[in-house]
């Protein structure tokens, strides 16, 4: 059997997210910005919440449709607001609105979000061999991403937030590396090495 990151090893949701999604370099806007809006959404909870309501965000923000979402009215928020099993913080349902609003902007500037986003690595996988031995739950690269994201008025995305993304969507390698998909990035996709 393939060796694995050890917080992933339930058989269940979260392995599937792992061997699936999780650090596999990411170059689709809608993508891009599910995981931004659950991030948001995960803000003071555990990210094995955020996978088990997975459905109900798709279902809530008309599938990750920043477009759409970008333009939701009261009514859609008191929608959203009701629907069962539906996190009801209004603050966070805002801040989803809000940054989709955001998302566009960069996208009329940049020509896509991913564009804007891979531009911070010049388009590589970054693999700190520090974070093999320390860990870690920010960086410089992430308090960068996330003052510039801040600047441009998106909520809810700190530094630690932010630096989930970036692990998340295979902008930084923090696969263990005894994990099979350690190897088959950094054989798959161009990346550079960092302390």
């Amino acid at each position: 059997m393939s060796e694995r990151c050890d917080w992933c090893k339930d058989n269940g949701i979260l392995q599937k997210y792992h061997d699936e999604e999780w650090g596999i370099p990411l170059h689709d806007d809608r993508k891009q910005f599910e995981f931004l809006m659950m991030e948001v959404m995960q803000c003071g909870l555990n990210w094995n919440m955020m996978l088990k309501k997975r459905h109900i965000f798709r279902q809530c923000f008309d599938d990750f449709d920043y477009r759409k979402i970008a333009v939701y009215d009261e009514g859609k928020i008191q929608e959203i607001m009701e629907t069962p099993g539906m996190i009801r913080s209004l603050r966070k349902i805002q801040a989803v609105i809000n940054n989709a609003c955001r998302f566009l902007q960069i996208i009329e500037e940049f020509g896509s979000f991913d564009t804007y986003l891979w531009s911070w690595t010049g388009g590589k996988t970054l693999v700190y061999r520090s974070h093999q031995t320390e860990g870690a739950a920010k960086n410089e690269l992430s308090d960068a991403v996330s003052a510039d994201l801040k600047k441009r008025g998106f909520k809810y995305l700190g530094s630690i937030t932010v630096y989930s993304h970036l692990q998340a969507c295979g902008m930084i390698n923090d696969h263990d590396e005894n994990c099979f998909l350690y190897d088959e990035i950094c054989r798959r996709y161009p990346v550079e090495y960092r302390e």
